[in-house]
């Protein structure tokens, strides 16, 4: 049985819920625990494979994997979890998502990036803080429903949605995102470049935003037993002075976390740079000292060789939004990458949280990439679950998640194999990646505890958050659509 409280939708985004999620948890948290055993079950990592084994947890670690009749005798007073027909996996890390970005689904997909659509109405205009709140627990779900156990929220002002993402039991990376541009904010479109002026940096921009940074830091590292994280994010190349640059690695160095940006994402952030700056954009971090080991580098879709070397040379981490890149047209150069030294991690970006789908086209995006002589040698889907565990707890600096080991973390996820498109499967790691679906999933587990048991998740009231996202979701989308129909190429106008 989960420790984790369930709370209602009300109490999640009632505005002084924060005070009462913090001490529910908090109650939840101390509550003693009891080892779990999953029996005759199989163990799935990058390198091997055990069948018909157990594996057991105590506390918020793996403690044992072996035979089944000597684990349950070694621990005779378990929760015993039938495993036969599943199949344990690790957890699969998110390291870059904007889970607020949901309300945009069936939207933001389509029209390029940045989205060209022309809207009278921004839809998260429409939004109050609370609602904002509501979208980014909805994305938490599915991050639970998809297989993800660590996610990384990269965005501004996560202090307001802080509480009620912890409460999903996620391990939660919350990358605090700053800018100091002050005439022109955000990703630079092919429109806007040619009037878009020299950039001017503001120190008042900067100072809210470091604040900002040190206020959740202080508030929420290390919270939920170590299960949040709080790391300092420059939002993009274009919108970051040089003196930004310096202070997010500093406070990233001072407090030995991990940092983030937004990198290459675009021809015209390329083009902007290079008419502002006179040099690239991964060159232009590296001329202020902002690449290395500790920053995980977002999309990296337009990089050129010398640029691919810098990044290399520095080990600076990519993730890779592979998903949303084939969704903008573009497969990033990541075998380049890799050669060059770069470890590789995986990331959702916006509208879906779907980790599997992101491996199933990182997968297929490469092999294209590579067009190697003997196509579906490279890489295998062990390459593709090997970066989006292992390589994403090296992202977020989780030495103890990423794979299923003893005395690692019980970071995991339970996979029904016995599935009409997963039977019969010579490699089940191969038959999910290619074929799953996040309904395969039937249990997922962090820290040691069941958040979703049995396809239900046990952490918060999903039916009442999905029914007010949906209720949310149509007001708004309503009064954009009323404000000026949507028109699509060659097609005529959404009702």
């Amino acid at each position: 049985m989960s420790t984790i409280v369930n709370l209602s939708r009300r109490q999640l985004l009632a505005g002084a819920g924060g005070a009462l999620l913090q001490q529910s948890a908090g109650q939840a948290d101390a509550a003693p625990r009891k080892t779990v055993i999953f029996s005759h079950t199989t163990v799935v990592s990058v390198e091997t494979v055990h069948n018909d084994v157990a594996l057991a947890v105590e506390d918020d670690k793996i403690s044992a994997i072996g035979p089944t009749d000597t684990i349950l005798k070694t621990y005779p007073d378990a929760d015993v979890y039938d495993g036969r027909g599943k199949a344990l996996l690790p957890g699969l890390v998110n390291c870059h998502a904007h889970l607020a970005a949901t309300l945009e689904r069936g939207f933001n997909e389509d029209f390029g990036f940045p989205n060209s659509a022309r809207l009278a109405i921004q839809p998260t205009s429409l939004l109050s803080r609370e609602e904002g709140t509501l979208m980014a627990t909805i994305g938490a779900l599915e991050c639970i429903r998809s297989g993800t156990t660590t996610v990384v929220q990269n965005a501004s002002g996560i202090g307001s949605s802080a509480a009620a993402l912890a409460q999903t039991g996620l391990r939660c990376v919350f990358a605090e995102s700053i800018r100091d541009r002050q005439n022109g904010s955000g990703p630079v479109s092919p429109e806007k470049l040619s009037r878009e002026p020299a950039p001017q940096f503001s120190p008042k921009l900067r100072d809210e935003g470091l604040q900002r940074i040190n206020d959740l830091f202080s508030a929420w590292h290390g919270a939920k037993e170590g299960r949040i994280s709080v790391f300092p994010a420059a939002a993009l190349a274009e919108d970051s002075s040089p003196e930004l640059l310096h202070a997010v690695r500093a406070f990233a160095e001072k407090h030995d976390l991990g940092y983030t940006i937004h990198l290459n994402q675009s021809h015209a952030e390329v083009d902007f740079m290079l008419k502002h700056h006179g040099v690239r954009p991964a060159a232009f971090l590296e001329r202020h000292d902002f690449l290395g080991p500790r920053l995980f580098a977002a999309h990296c879709r337009y990089v050129d060789d010398s640029e691919i070397a810098l990044l290399g040379h520095s080990g600076t981490i990519i993730s890779h939004q592979a998903a949303m890149a084939a969704n903008r047209g573009v497969i990033p150069p990541i075998p380049a990458l890799r050669e060059a030294g770069c470890p590789i991690a995986n990331g959702t970006d916006n509208n879906t949280s779907d980790m599997l789908e992101v491996m199933r086209i990182a997968l297929v995006t490469e092999r294209i990439r590579r067009n190697d002589p003997f196509p579906g040698v490279r890489p295998q889907p062990e390459d593709m679950l090997e970066d989006a565990t292992n390589g994403g707890a090296r992202a977020v600096r989780q030495k103890l998640a990423g794979s299923l080991e003893i005395g690692k973390k019980a970071d995991l996820i339970v996979l029904d194999t016995l599935r009409a498109h997963l039977v019969p499967a010579g490699r089940i790691l191969s038959a999910w990646v290619h074929n799953g679906q996040p309904s395969d999933i039937e249990s997922v587990m962090v820290d040691g505890q069941f958040i979703m048991r049995n396809r239900k998740i046990l952490t918060v009231d999903e039916g009442s958050i999905i029914e007010e996202a949906d209720r949310v979701g149509r007001r708004v989308w309503s009064r954009v659509l009323a404000a000026g129909p949507l028109t699509l190429p060659g097609r005529p106008r959404q009702q």
